[in-house]
């Protein structure tokens, strides 16, 4: 049976409207909203590793959230889902590492073959130097103390054999202490995913409620800003390490670094993963070639700190901003901050887990400003009209609208409901 025109089933449905903002009255963002900054912060300092501990392990479980609502979704039992979603991650990466094994474990043949050639190499470039500067005077025995260094480092041993052993026994307790909060961070993580549904629905009961679109669910944003960090941190790595690898086999190709494109793919590799460490990364994982280069010859050695010097500069004002731009869509300033806050924290760890947590700090802020508004504050003199320190805005596109309008001049919303319902 068709409807007919004009008839209450052929009638468009009207759309729904979207919710109320919430409106943050004066009093609370006077007086509440600091003390709540404050004791934020002072939480996160006086919780310590805790803290560090949640966010990481929350940070993982939005990582893998993705993959188990997939799972779920076909089927399989959410208890089962959890497993088999780490299962996963843990193949992926023995994958990997298979892939890489054969030419890295070819290379490091290579290179314990080739050592002593390299040690010939290194003390032939020592005496060369030994003998320039006793040709000109200079009275510093290089060679000599390059002979003696095992000796010295052997005397140096036994002398303070005491703190060597302090200094073991201590690291051992370092050890044993990362590894207990390695498994509480992925114990948690698993606990997370577990109740993944009951936390999402307890943060949209928190939360300004949305329009019921996955566009407007704040725990799908939140999950969404995390993945986003998570790819472009993993192109940025490919891309760092694959540049590495062409620039040191173009080195060895044009007889710059011979042995660079022997050992391309796994210094490759190596640069790759340490672009996944803040600060100190790009060092490390330029720090192999550079001393395999020293090996070959010094003149070797300053050209290849010229080539990772110049990836540095490309990496920095090209392809890190562009990749986390995109990603993260936060200003590469922001970035930095939150990198600078995170080292000063909790030092790597803090540093590594900054960039989730300022993508989610970013993605809460937009979805506030869209459902939460500011009660505006008011100056009224004698005589005079109320002064506005704030503009009006649409609850909807936030645009800056007028006392007087009815409707938003920039996406036509109503204003004034009482209004809109009178006419």
């Amino acid at each position: 049976m068709e409807s007919q025109p004009g008839s209450s089933l052929g009638a468009p449905t009207p759309p729904t409207p979207p919710p109320a903002p919430w409106v943050v009255p004066r009093w609370i963002q006077l007086v509440v909203l600091p003390l709540a900054l404050l004791g934020l912060w002072a939480l996160a300092r006086a919780a310590g590793t805790v803290l560090l501990i949640l966010v990481i392990a929350g940070v993982i479980a939005l990582i893998l959230n993705p993959l188990v609502k997939l799972l779920v979704r076909r089927h399989v039992p959410r208890g089962l889902a959890i497993p088999i979603a780490y299962l996963a991650i843990l193949a992926a990466l023995v994958g990997i590492g298979i892939l890489l094994s054969s030419p890295i474990s070819s290379q490091t043949s290579h290179f314990a073959h080739n050592l002593p050639r390299y040690t010939r190499n290194a003390n032939h470039d020592l005496a060369q130097v030994q003998r320039f500067f006793d040709k000109h005077g200079i009275h510093i025995h290089i060679q000599r103390q390059g002979q003696t260094a095992l000796q010295t480092l052997q005397k140096s041993l036994q002398k303070h054999s005491g703190a060597l052993v302090s200094f073991s026994r201590d690291l051992l307790s370092k050890v044993v202490t990362v590894a207990i909060e390695a498994i509480l961070t992925l114990v948690l993580s698993v606990y997370l995913l577990v109740y993944a549904n009951q936390i999402g629905a307890l943060v949209r009961r928190i939360m300004p409620p949305g329009d019921g679109t996955p566009e407007d669910d704040y725990p799908l944003l939140v999950q969404r800003a995390v993945s986003g960090y998570v790819r472009g941190q993993l192109m940025f790595s490919l891309i760092m390490g694959v540049s590495a690898g062409v620039a040191l086999t173009v080195f060895g190709l044009v007889g710059i670094f011979h042995d660079g494109k022997t050992y391309a793919v796994f210094f490759g590799g190596w640069y790759a993963l340490m672009e996944l460490v803040p600060y100190i990364g790009p060092i490390l994982g330029a720090l192999p070639p550079v001393v395999l280069a020293l090996f070959e010859h010094p003149l070797t050695a300053v050209w290849v700190i010229l080539l990772f010097i110049a990836l540095q500069q490309l990496e920095g004002h090209i392809i890190a901003p562009q990749v986390f731009r995109i990603s993260l869509r936060i200003n590469p300033i922001l970035i930095i901050l939150a990198l600078l806050i995170g080292f000063k924290l909790y030092g790597i760890a803090g540093a590594l887990i900054a960039l989730p947590v300022i993508a989610v700090i970013r993605q809460t802020v937009l979805y506030l400003r869209k459902h939460m508004v500011l009660e505006p504050w008011l100056v009224t003199a004698p005589g005079t009209a109320a002064i506005r320190l704030d503009p009006q805005r649409c609850p909807d596109c936030d645009a800056v609208v007028g006392d007087e309008d009815e409707f938003c001049r920039a996406c036509g919303a109503h204003l004034r409901a009482e209004v809109a319902s009178g006419r």
